[in-house]
């Protein structure tokens, strides 16, 4: 289903899927939003980050589209956008830096169109390096990282977010090394909740159902409260 097409910057958060752009600090930014189904709606927004553009992600990435599914399927409305240099996102791709104020830019446009609701961060690959490091930051209410790259990208020294907080690895990832996520875990002062997924690649091939099931799973005892009026 195609997303209808909203003026940029709306006003208020569109009531059905929409595809508009954003004002981020690098000019503007392709961004597409869906809502719960009413009945089940929660009072929380989750924000969907993609992985590195420099290999190709985009915000239209399967996995990226699975787990705002699973999050939407949960009861929160979403967010999806592209990177600077991205799509048809101004700038360039600057090594997470960039990105972490593109993130914020999109943060602050949510928060102020759902003011009071709870805002979570998820991200794949390239983009859970980008909430992770911005999740104390933002406030996250939530955090959900998939395949996050340790040892590609520096995450020792980000301070660790003590919110709720799901990591989905596969253990047969040819990108991003498992044992040092694992290994990344074992040393953080604070353990996230943390689902392995055997013989599953980078991409979720064949699995992606699998990774629906499991954060949906995963993330139902840290819903919001459903959503009123």
């Amino acid at each position: 289903m195609t997303p209808s097409t909203f003026p940029d910057d709306p006003t208020s958060f569109p009531d059905e899927e929409a595809s508009f752009a954003l004002t981020g600090p690098a000019g503007k930014l392709e961004a597409i939003s869906n809502v719960a189904t009413p009945a089940e709606a929660r009072a929380g927004v989750a924000l969907i980050c993609h992985p590195n553009p420099v290999q190709g992600g985009t915000m239209h990435n399967k996995v990226v589209t699975m787990v705002e599914r699973s999050l939407r399927e949960s009861g929160l409305d979403t967010v999806r956008f592209n990177f600077r240099g991205t799509g048809t996102s101004a700038g360039s791709y600057d090594e997470g830096n960039g990105e972490s104020e593109d993130l914020a830019a999109v943060a602050d446009w949510a928060r102020r169109m759902r003011p009071g609701d709870a805002l979570w961060l998820a991200g794949f690959s390239f983009g859970s390096y980008v909430t992770i490091r911005n999740a104390v930051r933002l406030k996250a209410a939530a955090l959900v990282s998939i395949a996050p790259p340790a040892g590609r990208f520096a995450l020792g020294g980000i301070e660790v977010p003590q919110c709720p907080w799901l990591i989905v690895q596969g253990e047969a990832d040819e990108v991003v090394e498992p044992q040092a996520v694992f290994e990344w875990i074992a040393g953080l002062p604070v353990r996230p909740e943390v689902v392995r997924m055997p013989e599953t690649s980078h991409f979720f091939h064949r699995r992606l159902m699998d990774l629906r099931g499991a954060v949906k799973h995963a993330v139902q005892p840290w819903l919001p409260p459903l959503r009123r009026g």
